[in-house]
């Protein structure tokens, strides 16, 4: 049976499956002395700043994104974590693997949540509030980690129930409830609407979806542009014909770090170069990915920002590569004394890790070898096992802010 006929068996075939405070719900999890205590994933350095707040955390009014400085005086008791990104991105793979024996069409948006298309699924694993409750019951049992679902028609909407349903538990929007359920919320609960847009719809009157969904489409697109002004009144009504689309992989992967005090020292910050190349070729490694286009950026006291790219011939994810290409590109910059507050590294044109290697036949293959080895060094005993000798005498504590890792371009 097609998948339309499987659709029209389950009026609200759509899931958004979202883990709850996930990198501080991971470390609860891997050491329990944390549990049931306010935790913070993030950097602890003045200028640190909130990745993930566990449930307790939050209770005190700290939310992701927000300064390290304020979560701190918010909560005097709060356990920050530095965290690592690569056992998160281990649980996530864990996390997808349950969602994909449910159905092929899971659409992460992130580490920690994704859009699930169960239409095909009714028939072996039952209605979709049953398929939500089986996962969340996955998840529990093996991965020992709480996860919230919303059940819907459409993506937005399911998107927008998830919220509603955590933390931990399930929420089901009935097709024939859409309206209701739509029309008394707020503006900026409708996913797809940005602070800036929420802020312009305000400006001009507009502060319930029933008012967008009751508003002339043209008004509308006079206000936010057309094709947004068309988008959100389509969504104010329950619409959206966007189906869900499987993950085709990373467009980017990359690692940021910023600093505690402005650095003007060039020495310095090539210092902090290796080590950001360093992260993303063993990223690049772990999740068997390569790349041509290598990108730095420079964010100076001015919070003026730039970015330089290189793109080379064949794909690769090798340390050597990316660290060399990184540092020409600062280098041509000729920055001299200027205070930099953020640099990052990171590595586009994506593709298999293993394919690309092959494509250069007869190359120098110590450097690949060098790389494994280092690999299994830092895998065993910690991210200083094995690195550029010129890192050897940098401070062993370092407070990193990382902000767009495995981004979807």
């Amino acid at each position: 049976m097609s998948a339309a006929k499987h659709r029209s068996e389950a009026a609200e075939p759509i899931l958004h499956a979202d883990m709850d405070a996930f990198f501080a719900s991971v470390e609860q999890r891997d050491d329990p002395s944390l549990q049931g205590k306010p935790v913070v994933v993030g950097g602890a350095g003045t200028r640190g700043v909130v990745a993930a707040a566990s449930y307790e955390a939050r209770e005190f009014g700290i939310h992701s994104a927000m300064p390290m400085v304020r979560a701190r005086r918010l909560c005097p008791d709060l356990v920050i974590v530095g965290g690592k990104h690569g056992h998160y991105a281990e649980v996530s793979k864990q996390v997808m693997g349950i969602f994909r024996d449910f159905t092929p069409l899971v659409e992460p948006l992130s580490l920690d949540e994704a859009f699930l298309d169960v239409a095909g699924a009714v028939r072996i694993f039952g209605e979709p509030v049953s398929i939500a409750e089986q996962i969340r019951a996955r998840i529990r049992d093996e991965l020992e980690l709480p996860c919230s679902v919303g059940v819907a028609p459409t993506k937005s909407l399911a998107k927008m129930c998830s919220g509603k349903a955590k933390p931990d538990g399930v929420f089901h929007l009935t097709a024939a409830d859409v309206d209701a359920f739509l029309r008394p919320l707020p503006v900026g609960d409708l996913y797809g609407a940005g602070p800036k847009t929420v802020e312009r719809l305000t400006q001009y009157g507009f502060r319930r979806i029933g008012q967008i969904a009751d508003a002339d489409e043209r008004t509308l697109c006079r206000v936010v542009g057309d094709k947004l002004g068309r988008h959100l009144h389509r969504l104010a009504r329950g619409e959206d014909p966007r189906a869900v689309t499987p993950y085709e992989g990373a467009k980017s992967i990359s690692a940021e770090q910023t600093f505690g005090t402005d650095i003007d020292d060039p020495e310095e910050l090539r210092t902090y170069l290796l080590r950001l190349g360093e992260k993303v070729s063993r990223r690049l490694r772990a999740s068997e990915m390569a790349g041509r286009t290598v990108t730095i950026k420079v964010r100076f006291a001015s919070f003026q920002t730039i970015t330089r790219s290189l793109t080379v011939d064949l794909p690769t994810d090798r340390t050597h590569d990316i660290v060399d290409a990184a540092l020409a590109l600062f280098d041509d910059l000729r920055l001299e004394r200027s205070r930099v507050r953020l640099l990052g590294v990171g590595v586009s044109n994506l593709t298999e890790g293993a394919g690309a290697r092959q494509m250069e036949l007869g190359a120098d293959q110590r450097w690949e070898e060098i790389d494994r080895a280092a690999d299994k060094a830092v895998d065993r005993f910690g991210s200083g096992a094995v690195t550029y000798g010129a890192l050897i005498d940098a401070e062993s504590e370092q407070q990193w802010s990382e902000t767009s890792e495995d981004r979807r371009g």
